[in-house]
């Protein structure tokens, strides 16, 4: 699933942005390598419904996360993760040389010390709970393997807005990672032509296409009031 792995792509450190637009929905991101820093300022929700999708064939109906990254987004996704049990770490969100935000020490560490911690109960997993458990028991009974039933998971929990534990977090997903699920099969062709990446790339897309096909005719059209198609899109 394109829009699946659109948001399991981003890593689990945020993305920043320079202006909160609403109370939940703004407020973190983890840090993704952006490029280029942002003159503007940008808003984050997953509550809006004007998000444009990288497929020139539909629009993404429930969007979320940041358009840049923002170390305002940040100072709220540390206060969000303090607040659901993450324990104080020697690692903090700042401006990095490379893209808007990153990991930083914020004291001296020993060679083999642990740099992070973070608590199961902050873990996503197979097993996490569903603000629809409908849609996870009918995806276990059908045995969707973990990366399908996470993405799906996620997209669930996204559409489910504030009634969603993970409302929060989801809002600091980036909007827009830098994948190569995103690239032509002709950007493909000319710019990774000697790249063994560009074969990976290929059966990468592939893999994702073939396994959101699967879902959508196995399980998705059977449940569409659980699975609705303009939320689960490829």
């Amino acid at each position: 699933m394109a829009e699946a792995s659109r948001i399991f792509h981003s890593t689990l450190f945020p993305t920043l942005s320079l202006q909160l637009s609403q109370p939940c929905y703004n407020s973190h991101v983890y840090p993704s390598l952006s490029l280029k820093k942002a003159p503007r300022p940008v808003q984050c929700s997953v509550s809006t419904s004007e998000t444009k999708s990288t497929s020139s064939n539909a629009t993404q109906e429930v969007p979320w996360g940041c358009d840049i990254d923002s170390l305002e987004n940040a100072e709220a996704l540390q206060k969000w993760l303090s607040n659901s049990g993450l324990p104080p770490q020697k690692m903090a969100i700042d401006k990095v040389a490379v893209g808007e935000r990153g990991l930083v020490a914020l004291k001296n560490i020993r060679k083999g010390e642990k740099l992070l911690f973070v608590p199961p109960s902050l873990f996503i997993t197979a097993d996490s709970e569903w603000s629809s458990p409908e849609a996870g028991q009918v995806l276990k009974q059908y045995s969707v393997p973990d990366w399908p039933l996470l993405a799906t998971y996620l997209i669930s929990e996204a559409s489910a807005q504030k009634s969603s534990r993970w409302c929060n977090y989801i809002s600091a997903l980036p909007r827009q990672p830098y994948s190569l699920l995103y690239w032509t099969r002709a950007e493909l062709d000319r710019y990774l032509e000697a790249s063994q990446i560009r074969q990976r790339a290929i059966e990468r897309v592939t893999d994702v296409i073939g396994t959101y096909n699967d879902l959508r005719l196995r399980i998705f059209s059977k449940y569409p009031d659980i699975f609705p198609e303009e939320v689960l899109t490829l």
